[in-house]
């Protein structure tokens, strides 16, 4: 029998731009090698949790993610001037990092279902997934060992490995925001930005910092690419927020108005609360000051939404942070194949379906 979620990880990947299918035999290798070798016993749920093993071990066809992070490293990397293996382990460091951040946050969240699989809370329990999640974080420090043997000089490894721990300690602070925000009906947009530029913006600017870091020594480029990730952390979690709310359940593996049941603090029902009047501000902020929101509050919140144009608002929002980035990176005259692969994957985070 077919597996229904193999055949929508096969959707996503031909939706992918170009530049994802480049790197991805790379990664997919060097990510497999990071957790090879080492015979410990939390390893089965770490293979389990990237997508390699069911929940006895064995083997099946992968359901991994887009790998955006270590895609935007080599990128990056290429871009200004130096092979793309030379940042393989900045870009598989980025990957385990976000990967053991999804694992803490479904258990944060209560989320039993990821990629259309079991999370891994769900499978082991909150304690062990808990200690998994902090084995991948630590394997993915002792991956950017690695990167003196790939030829970046010491002086630069090192700097490479502040960087991304500046990045992650900056994601983590991101995700106790989100959590602290939670079911608050007081929540500025100014609060919402703060807290996606780390939560989400972190680890995507960081991922265009460090592979320019490795690409060059040239403090102009590498902050010309700091300025595109910033812009395309934006891009890419409003794009997210616009699916927790209108996405298609067979793409987001969430029914319509997810977010909104969860009382989450996305753009657009941070939006809609500052921008309702009258009837519907006093409805969105008691639906909200509510323990659990049900069908009929769903159904309320995405009316009061429509009536404040919060979807359309998202977008050109979403739209203007992509001319951002790619203007950010106009100053440094790349070869023209590097700035149409930026291209791809800003306009693939702009309209992306899952």
């Amino acid at each position: 029998m077919a597996n229904p979620a193999l055949n929508i990880e096969a959707k996503r990947s031909e939706s992918l731009p170009a530049v994802f299918r480049r790197y991805r035999s790379d990664i997919s290798f060097a990510l497999r090698e990071s957790l090879a070798g080492d015979g410990l016993a939390v390893n089965p749920m770490l293979r389990y949790s990237m997508g390699w093993a069911d929940a006895d071990g064995k083997p099946i066809d992968a359901t991994e993610g887009k790998a955006l992070r270590p895609t935007l490293c080599l990128l990056a990397c290429e871009a200004t001037g130096r092979s793309a293996r030379e940042a393989i382990p900045a870009a598989v460091s980025l990957e385990l990092i976000h990967n053991f951040s999804l694992i803490h946050d479904d258990i944060q969240d209560h989320d039993e279902m990821r990629r259309h699989r079991r999370t891994l809370w769900a499978v082991w329990g909150e304690p062990k997934a808990l200690v998994a999640g902090n084995a991948l974080r630590t394997i993915a420090d002792r991956c950017l060992w690695r990167l003196v043997d790939s030829g970046v000089g010491f002086a630069a490894a090192m700097d490479v490995e502040k960087t991304l721990t500046a990045a992650y300690l900056d994601m983590i602070e991101g995700q106790f925001l989100d959590l602290h925000y939670e079911g608050r009906p007081d929540i500025s947009l100014s609060d919402y930005f703060g807290m996606i530029s780390l939560k989400t913006g972190a680890l995507i600017r960081g991922a265009l910092v460090l592979g320019a870091m490795v690409g060059t020594d040239d403090p102009g480029t590498v902050d010309a690419f700091r300025k595109c990730g910033r812009s395309l952390g934006l891009v890419f979690q409003i794009r997210d927020d616009i699916l927790g709310v209108w996405g298609e359940e067979e793409f987001t593996g969430k029914p319509v108005g997810a977010d909104i049941r969860r009382k989450k603090n996305t753009f657009p029902v941070v939006y809609a609360m500052s921008q309702a009047r009258g009837r519907d501000q006093e409805k969105i902020q008691e639906i909200y000051g509510q323990p659990a929101v049900g069908d009929e509050d769903v159904a309320e919140v995405l009316g009061i939404m429509q009536r404040v144009g919060a979807r359309q608002y998202a977008e050109d929002l979403a739209a203007e942070q992509s001319r951002l980035a790619m203007n950010a990176l106009e100053p440094l005259e790349l070869a023209p194949e590097a700035l149409e692969d930026m291209r791809e994957v800003t306009q693939f985070l702009l309209v992306r379906d899952h």
